[in-house]
C-alpha cells in the first residue's frame, strides 16, 4: 500500500483575551475533522494583569504538552477605538505566540473577518452564527449553553485548516461547497 496523500495533524486554535481566552484542539485526518477539546480560560478573577499573562502562559504550555499540536492558529487583535484594550489583547496574543515559539510550533494569525468569512461565508457573522455553523460542519452536539469564546477558538482552527488546504491545492470553491452541502446551509 502507498503512503496516504493526506497528513494527519493537530491544530491548536486560540481566541486570545484578558478576561476570557478560548482554546480548541482540532484533529485533521485527510478530509475528516474531529474536535478533541475546546473550552475557555477565565481570567477575570485575577486582579493583577501580570497574573493574567502568567496564567495564559502556563495554561497554553499545559495545552501544548497535553495535546502535542502540530500548528497554532490564533486570532489577530481587531482594530477598534479603544487602544488600551487592543494593547492588552496584543500582549495576551504575544504570550501565546511566545509559547508556540518555545515549543517549536509554527503559527498563523487570522483577522476576525477572515475567520468569520472562512467558517460562515459572511465576514460580519455574529458569534452565534459561527457557533451554529460549527455545529453543522463539525457535528457538535450540545445540550448545554455553548461558550462563544471557545467556539471562536474552534473557528480559528477551522479557518487555518481551510487556509492550509487552499495553499496545498485542495481548495474547494464556495459554489462547489454549497452544492455538496445543501443540508448544512442555515438561514441567518
Amino acid at each position: 500500500m502507498g503512503k496516504s496523500k493526506f497528513k494527519e495533524k493537530i491544530i491548536l486554535g486560540i481566541d486570545p483575551g484578558t478576561t476570557i481566552m478560548g482554546y480548541s484542539i482540532l484533529f485533521v485526518s485527510g478530509h475528516d475533522l474531529s474536535v478533541q477539546q475546546y473550552g475557555i480560560l477565565r481570567l477575570s478573577k485575577y486582579q493583577n494583569y501580570q497574573l493574567k499573562l502568567k496564567t495564559i502562559q502556563e495554561r497554553t504550555d499545559q495545552i501544548i504538552a497535553s495535546y502535542a499540536p502540530d500548528e497554532l492558529a490564533i486570532e489577530a487583535p481587531f482594530y477598534g477605538k479603544n487602544a488600551q484594550s487592543m494593547l492588552k489583547l496584543g500582549r495576551a496574543q504575544g504570550v501565546v505566540i511566545g509559547c508556540a515559539l518555545r515549543h517549536g510550533l509554527p503559527f498563523a494569525e487570522y483577522a476576525p473577518k477572515k475567520v468569520k468569512q472562512a467558517v460562515t461565508g459572511n465576514g460580519n457573522a455574529s458569534k452565534e452564527q459561527i457557533a451554529k455553523m460549527l455545529e453543522k460542519i463539525l457535528g457538535l452536539d450540545h445540550k448545554e449553553e455553548i461558550e462563544l469564546d471557545a467556539t471562536d477558538a474552534l473557528a480559528v482552527a477551522l479557518c487555518h485548516h481551510y487556509q492550509e488546504n487552499s495553499i496545498t491545492g485542495h481548495k474547494e470553491t464556495w459554489k462547489s461547497f454549497l452544492t455538496k452541502n445543501q443540508g448544512r446551509i442555515i438561514d441567518p
